[in-house]
């Protein structure tokens, strides 16, 4: 088993002390609550089952096996067939900013890129960032470290969100070496 599968095995695990209950009941408790969209599933796991973000989309991932890997291998995408989809029309000139991130986090070491919609996640044993478009004219990069120091470039998330902070970038040059000294602690802090 690599170290990201343990990782996953690990969370379930705690998932299940923290809640009381197996995998199945909390998959049958999803089930039940009669909701579709995954934001409803694990805003219903964090309320219900008093979850964080994290724990909670884990969970609804599990359960409903949906994660992002899962759904290109199953439609038969690969991954650079998934980030076409994800920067198409008018996203397609951000794809620049995110080959930049992405050349860059390749000398950092090995990590999992999971393609899921709208985005990719980042993950060595944990997630470290997410990176995707937010908008038709902006890349958003969620950075995943609780203690970075303040910066207005920085934007700070509310608490138990996926990722503490976050970057806006609609220009490949602002990859650069700060943004990049806050990756490499979240990188570092993943593994």
């Amino acid at each position: 088993m690599g170290s990201v599968e343990q990782a996953l095995a690990t969370q379930v695990a705690n998932i299940q002390k923290k809640t009381g209950k197996t995998l199945e009941q909390l998959g049958a408790a999803l089930r039940a609550s009669g909701l579709e969209k995954h934001g409803q599933l694990r805003d219903f796991a964090k309320a219900e089952f008093g979850l964080g973000h994290g724990d909670a989309n884990t969970l609804v991932h599990m359960v409903f096996k949906s994660d992002g890997a899962s759904q290109a291998a199953a439609s038969g995408a690969s991954g650079d067939a998934v980030l076409d989809e994800i920067y198409s029309g008018a996203k397609a000139a951000l794809r620049p900013i995110h080959d930049a991130v992405m050349a860059k986090l390749a000398g950092f070491g090995e990590f999992e890129v999971a393609p899921k919609k709208g985005y990719v996640s980042l993950r060595r044993k944990k997630q470290f960032a997410m990176l995707g478009p937010a908008t038709n004219t902006r890349v958003e990069l969620g950075i995943n470290h609780k203690t970075l120091p303040a910066h207005p470039r920085l934007l700070v998330q509310p608490a138990n969100s996926m990722c503490p902070y976050k970057v806006k970038l609609v220009d490949a040059a602002e990859v650069d070496p700060e943004l990049f000294d806050w990756l490499r602690q979240a990188f570092d802090g993943a593994g």
